[in-house]
């Protein structure tokens, strides 16, 4: 039988070659800054950045916990908000920061280069849907405090617990990694206002303060009563 001696380039002698699975579209923003970002380590009270200076990057909360605050022309502290691990922050509507952001404790921060953020979302639609809900949530986080800064101080600190417990995914109790003078200077009161005001709500049974960074929710509807 004659036989044939197929040359290396005919398709039945071809390698095989590998084909990459399609690229899967970017679920969380979890799995977008743990690809993109870069692990950075900050103590407490250290500076992630400065009011003023360019906003260069974009941060996401691995361990630990982060503040964004301004301070007025007579050294008043306003807080803007707090970053849980998981939290996304330094978006801002220009190229300068606006805010100031601290560590609160000892933590890790995945850092994303918001040019490469940016470029990345151009071209993929589930990368520019995600920061557009960061966005958006960012938005939202600012209305919700401003909301709370015109009700009573008993308003603003049960509606601080209840928020903070629901990121926390907790129903029962909150763990405080921020300081008493930290809730003063995020809800705008003094932290005798705070201290008495949580004093009060033990007083009648709806929390309960085992230590100062735990708070206990032992009625769950007074506080939401409070807080509507």
């Amino acid at each position: 039988m004659h036989t044939e001696t197929l040359p290396f380039h005919a398709p039945a002698a071809r390698r095989m070659v590998s084909v990459p699975p399609p690229r899967r579209a970017t679920a969380t923003v979890g799995d977008l800054f743990d690809v993109m970002g870069v692990p950075m380590q900050f103590a407490r009270n250290e500076e992630v950045y400065g009011a003023g200076e360019p906003a260069d990057y974009f941060y996401k909360v691995k361990s630990g916990c982060v503040r964004t605050y301004t301070v007025s022309a007579d050294g008043r502290r306003q807080i803007g908000s707090f970053y849980l691990p998981g939290d996304v922050f330094g978006f801002e509507a220009g190229d300068i920061h606006s805010l100031s952001a601290e560590a609160i404790v000892s933590g890790t921060v995945q850092v994303v280069k918001r040019a490469a953020l940016t470029a990345r979302a151009a071209g993929d639609a589930s990368v520019a849907r995600l920061l557009l809900d960061l966005t958006c949530g960012e938005l939202r986080r600012a209305q919700d405090h401003i909301g709370l800064l015109v009700r009573s101080a008993a308003e603003r600190v049960a509606g601080f617990l209840l928020a903070l417990a629901k990121r926390e995914g907790s129903a029962t109790e909150v763990v405080l990694p921020m300081s008493r003078q930290d809730i003063a200077d995020y809800l705008g009161l003094t932290i005798e206002t705070v201290s008495r005001t949580l004093t009060q709500l033990e007083s009648t049974a709806t929390i309960a303060l085992p230590s100062a960074r735990r708070v206990v929710l032992r009625n769950a509807a007074a506080l939401r009563g409070l807080a509507a």
